[in-house]
């Protein structure tokens, strides 16, 4: 649940902030940021209903999962990063790029400790 809290938080916070740039209202991208938390839930809630029908598939799934957001990552979000021009706010979100990194190579650390 803490794992879950800590990761959804920052991700609605930036889901919002991709909406306002987008165009969107901010009563709009607040809108729509809820209807996808809810469908989130959704999912979740289904996920667990149905995760003993579908345990077979998920070597199938979860790499086109994981190859969905390395292909957000690299078609959206890094040629956006390569815009900025001021130095310090590119080393700013390289330095939170790189935390990133280290902080999932710490969970899978502590994953494969267990």
């Amino acid at each position: 649940t803490i794992a879950v809290g800590l990761h959804e938080i920052p991700q609605e916070i930036s889901d919002f902030g991709v909406l306002i740039y987008g165009g969107y209202s901010k009563a709009k991208a607040l809108l729509l940021n809820l209807v996808t938390a809810a469908m989130a839930i959704l999912g979740g809630v289904l996920g667990f209903f149905l995760s003993g029908y579908i345990e077979s598939a998920l070597s199938i799934l979860l790499p086109i999962a994981a190859g969905g957001f390395i292909y957000i990552a690299a078609s959206d979000l890094i040629p956006e990063l390569k815009k900025e021009e001021d130095l310090k706010k590119s080393m700013m979100h390289f330095g939170v790029f790189a935390l990133g990194i280290v902080l999932m190579y710490g969970l899978l650390f502590l994953e494969a400790a267990h």
